[in-house]
C-alpha cells in the first residue's frame, strides 16, 4: 500500500500521534485483506484508529445487490459507475447499523467531536473493502479496482485520500471517494485527474463547514 506517510496525516486527523503503530498495522493487514460476506473488517475512527469486524447476511447482501439487478442489463462502464456510486450508499447504510458509524457526517474538520466519524482514510479503505466485494460477487463487469490514492493537497492544505477504479477496456481512471457526504449517500466518482486537480462537489457539506 502506498504512500501511507499521508494517509496517517490527512483530512484533518487531529489524534494521529495516539495510533499511528496501532493504525500503520491495521491499515496494513485490512488493506491486504480478502474481504468475503461471512466476515472482514473495516477502518473507523480516523486513520484506522479502531477496526470492526463484520458479516452481512443473505438477505443484506441481497438488499446492496438488489442497486445492480434492479438495473437489469448493465450496457456499458459508465452506467456501471453511477450504481457503484449508489452501492457504496447502500453499504455505508447496512455496515452504519452494525458499527456506530451511520451518525458520519461529510467531511472531517469540525466532526471530530460527533461520535461515529470517519475520516477520509478510513472511507477510502473502506470503500475500496465495500468495491472488492462487489467484484468478487460478480457485479463489477467493466472495472477494475486500483489501490488508494492520495493528493497533496485540499483546500486548508491537508492532504486528502480516495478509493480508486479504472475502466479495464480503456484503462481511464476514477476516483470514487465518500468523504464528501454523510454516511448512506452515493460516493462521489470522478475522473481521477480532476479530482487529483482538487475537486469538492458543489454541494458536498464539506464546503460550508
Amino acid at each position: 500500500m502506498r504512500q501511507l506517510s499521508f494517509k496517517l496525516l490527512s483530512c484533518g486527523l487531529l489524534f494521529v500521534s495516539l495510533h499511528v503503530n496501532a493504525a500503520m498495522s491495521d491499515i496494513n493487514r485490512i488493506y491486504k485483506q480478502i474481504p468475503v460476506l461471512d466476515g472482514f473488517d473495516i477502518c473507523m475512527g480516523g486513520g484506522c484508529a479502531e477496526v470492526r469486524h463484520v458479516s452481512l447476511s443473505d438477505e443484506e447482501w441481497q438488499s446492496i445487490a438488489s442497486v445492480f439487478k434492479s438495473a437489469g442489463n448493465i450496457s456499458d462502464a459508465a452506467q456501471e459507475r453511477r450504481l457503484i456510486a449508489m452501492t457504496i450508499g447502500t453499504f455505508e447504510t447496512i455496515i452504519g447499523s452494525k458499527t456506530s458509524t451511520a451518525t458520519d457526517r461529510a467531511g472531517t474538520f469540525g466532526n471530530s467531536v460527533y461520535p461515529g466519524q470517519l475520516d477520509c482514510n478510513d472511507e477510502a479503505i473502506n470503500t475500496t473493502t465495500y468495491m472488492r466485494l462487489m467484484r468478487q460477487n460478480g457485479l463489477l463487469k467493466f472495472h477494475d479496482i486500483e489501490d488508494t490514492r492520495t493528493r497533496n493537497f485540499f483546500f486548508n492544505g491537508w492532504p486528502h485520500s480516495t478509493a480508486v477504479i479504472h475502466e479495464t477496456a480503456t484503462g481511464a481512471r476514477f476516483a470514487v471517494d465518500s468523504w464528501f457526504y454523510d454516511n448512506g449517500f452515493p460516493a462521489t466518482i470522478v475522473p481521477f485527474t480532476v479530482w487529483k486537480s482538487g475537486y469538492i462537489p458543489e454541494d458536498s457539506p464539506v464546503l460550508k463547514k
